[in-house]
Parts: C-alpha cells; sequence; structure tokens
C-alpha cells in the first residue's frame, strides 16, 4: 500500500468529500481493521481545522459472534447511548465519514430474523440522524478501503497480502488518485461532468422512464411532478458542497411511490447484511413488488422486502454508464459502494428528499402525498448491462433516447 497515495486519498475525503470546514467536529464511522486510514484521515482533518475528531468503531467479527450467541430478543433493542451519539453529534454540525469495508458473506449462516430485528431496531432509533443525512443537513462521505475478509472474496487466487494490495490499487483508481495527479482537481472535473449530465435529465423533465435488456428486465418508472436529477456534488443546508460516495459515477432522483410497472433483473449479486443475493429478479405492480425470485439467497430478500410496508418500493432511479471506470475493471467488488458506480441501479426504501423540489422542507405525510417514498431501508442493487435501452417519454409524449447500449445516448 502507497502511503502517499493513503494520505492524498484522506486528503480528498476531507477538502472534497465532506469538505470540513474550520471548527467542524468530524465523526467517522470505521470497522476495527480500518484503523491506520481512520488516523490518517483525523490528521488531515486536524489539518484543515477540525475541531475534533470521533470515531465510532465496528468490529463484524465480534458481531458475528453476538448473532450466534445472542437471543432474538436482543437484536429488538438499539443502545440509547449510541442514538445519542449521532444525534449529539448531528445537532452540533458534525460531518460524517463512514468506511463501507466489510467481508461480504461474515454474516453467512446467522438466522436471518436477527438480521431483521436489528436492521429495524437501528433504523428506528437512528430515523432522524439519518435524515439529517439525507436531507443534506450536515454533509457526509461514504468512502472504503481493503479488508482481508473483502479481498479474499474479489480476488479468491490471490495469497492475501498480495489480495489486499490488489485491491488498493483498484480503489486508488476507482476515486482517481494515480502517479503524480491532482485528486482534487481529477474530483473537481469529474463533478462538472456528472453535473452536465444531470442537466440533461432535468431539461427534459422526463415523465417515464422505460428500462429494456436482454436480461428480462422491462420496466416502466414514472417520475413525479418536480422531481430533480443530482450528481457529483451536492450542497448542505449552509451551502457547503460535498461528495456523498467516493467513488460516484451516478446521476439519480427518486421514483413516483406508486408508478413503478413491470420485471427487472438484477445484474449484479447484492450484499445485504453479510450475505449475498445473487440471479435475482423483481416485478412491481402500481410500483410494489409483488413478485421475486433469486438463485442464491432468496430467505435474504424475502426478509429485506419484508423489513417494512416500504421497503417493496422504489426509493430512486440512478444512471450510470456501462463503461464507466469501475464497469471497465471487469471486477465484482461485493460492495454496493463500487458495484452501483459500475452499472445503471435502483434501490429499495427510502427516496432522497432532495431529489424533489423544496422536498427538504416537507414533513413526511407532505412527502408522500408527492409520491416520495418512505423507509427504514434504502438499499441499492444493480441492474445495468451492455445492452441497457433507457427511453424517457416527456410531457408532451416526445420519446427521447436516454441510454443505448448502456450508455447515455447523448
Amino acid at each position: 500500500m502507497d502511503e502517499n497515495k493513503l494520505t492524498r486519498y484522506a486528503r480528498l475525503v476531507v477538502n472534497v468529500g465532506v469538505n470540513l470546514q474550520q471548527n467542524q467536529i468530524l465523526v467517522i464511522n470505521a470497522p476495527i481493521e480500518c484503523a491506520a486510514f481512520v488516523r490518517t484521515i483525523a490528521a488531515e482533518a486536524f489539518s484543515s481545522g477540525a475541531q475534533d475528531v470521533v470515531v465510532s468503531w465496528g468490529d463484524e467479527l465480534l458481531a458475528r459472534i453476538r448473532y450466534e450467541g445472542g437471543s432474538r430478543r436482543l437484536f429488538s433493542e438499539f443502545p440509547e447511548w449510541r442514538r445519542k451519539f449521532y444525534m449529539d453529534y448531528a445537532e452540533q454540525g458534525a460531518a460524517f465519514v463512514s468506511i463501507a469495508a466489510h467481508d461480504p458473506e461474515i454474516f453467512r449462516g446467522v438466522d436471518p430474523e436477527k438480521l431483521r430485528l436489528s436492521q429495524q431496531a437501528a433504523g428506528a432509533a437512528l430515523l432522524e440522524y439519518r435524515e439529517r443525512l439525507m436531507n443534506n443537513r450536515n454533509t457526509w462521505c461514504v468512502v472504503s478501503v481493503p479488508t482481508s475478509g473483502w479481498a479474499g472474496k474479489v480476488f479468491p487466487q490471490l495469497a492475501p497480502e498480495k489480495a489486499m494490495e490488489r485491491l488498493w490499487q483498484e480503489i486508488f483508481r476507482a476515486v482517481r488518485i494515480e502517479d503524480g495527479n491532482d485528486p482534487v482537481a481529477e474530483w473537481r472535473k469529474h463533478i462538472a461532468f456528472l453535473q452536465k449530465a444531470a442537466g440533461f435529465m432535468n431539461a427534459h423533465d422526463f415523465r417515464t422512464l422505460h428500462y429494456t435488456n436482454a436480461r428480462g428486465t422491462d420496466l416502466y418508472i414514472d417520475l413525479p411532478e418536480g422531481h430533480i436529477w443530482a450528481g457529483g456534488a451536492e450542497a448542505s443546508e449552509l451551502g457547503v458542497e460535498f461528495a456523498a460516495n467516493m467513488p460516484t459515477e451516478e446521476v439519480y432522483t427518486l421514483p413516483q411511490r406508486n408508478g413503478v410497472n413491470g420485471t427487472v433483473a438484477a445484474s449484479r449479486p447484492l450484499n445485504f447484511h453479510g450475505n449475498l443475493i445473487d440471479g435475482f429478479r423483481l416485478t412491481f405492480r402500481e410500483g410494489r413488488v409483488t413478485d421475486f425470485s433469486a438463485d442464491k439467497g432468496e430467505e435474504i430478500l424475502r426478509e429485506l422486502l419484508d423489513t417494512d410496508e416500504g421497503a417493496r418500493y422504489l426509493g430512486e432511479v440512478a444512471l450510470v454508464p456501462y463503461d464507466s471506470p469501475i464497469s471497465q475493471s471487469g471486477i465484482l467488488f461485493y460492495n454496493t459502494l463500487f458495484d452501483e458506480n459500475a452499472a445503471c441501479h435502483l434501490a429499495l426504501g427510502k427516496a432522497y428528499p432532495t431529489c424533489i423540489r423544496d422536498g427538504a422542507k416537507m414533513d413526511s405525510v407532505t412527502l408522500l402525498q408527492h409520491g416520495v417514498n418512505d423507509s427504514l431501508l434504502h438499499e441499492d442493487f444493480m441492474i445495468g448491462t451492455r445492452d441497457l435501452a433507457i427511453d424517457g417519454t416527456t410531457a408532451s409524449g416526445e420519446v427521447v433516447p436516454v441510454f443505448r447500449q448502456g450508455n447515455f445516448a447523448f
């Protein structure tokens, strides 16, 4: 692992990812395996004027032990001190960095009911905190670095040290850190491209998108009045620009909650709570998943869909060129942060209120009246393929090619 690149990566996260401001607190959520990178981010944050850096550590091996040994009742509860930890810092205006790096199958064989109860308990307890982030009241960014279990899954043919080294190389490439370049400048150019693509979609103000490919996808998605396409970077309620995901190759919006009809086939496996769901298809009627199947992990998929009522509806529509750098790498990362940026994707569950005009000012009832889905869940899954075609229909009935052969038609 290149220490110089690691430092530049941390600087990119601090200065572009969350765009940390003077005297702002930085909160980092991280697996304990990623401690070295956390320390590097902390050093860069203090160099950029941070008031403080605090860390919430996770340990997935310990979590596995708890799932195996604990009763179901244990996972229906969420510690009040953890809820207060996030809310207290959020109300102080902290920025949040989350490091998404996990063994993709760490929870294989764990009782799915325990996983579902844990998801529900955490979702309910952290609802206000997550709504703050989804409304951009705080700046936030999700990034990743290798862990041994993850690297071994992505590159099983390599020795452990070589697998870690290779995954480092691919992550640096995905976040545009190359030898001798200025990653901050590269990101500024990349953000400008994504905002241009979002501008194309906003200018056409499509009412419906129609997806088709040879895998069996034939899906119509209605878009609500006042929807907004975004991509690359967003602005917090204080006007601070930040990049919520690194890497990111997407432009995205929200669908009309009850306006999704047809069938969609996933193009990549989904890693959900340490379990893989692969070869799955979803059928929608008036927005709701009415039928589903999976070659692997069908019971886990069922648990996902049964999280709550909103989990069976879509909350995000995202466009990603098939020729994106991550797709061109030919690597299946088994990590949604990367795999979603290799292909067009959708998300089950909660929609981003910022993707509809004045959505950040609406309460949950008003959002639902405007067709904005709500849920404790927000789970992306990939549907893009080399032959994906998407047509957009405008308010006047004009049909405009949006995607052809997996890439933007414009």
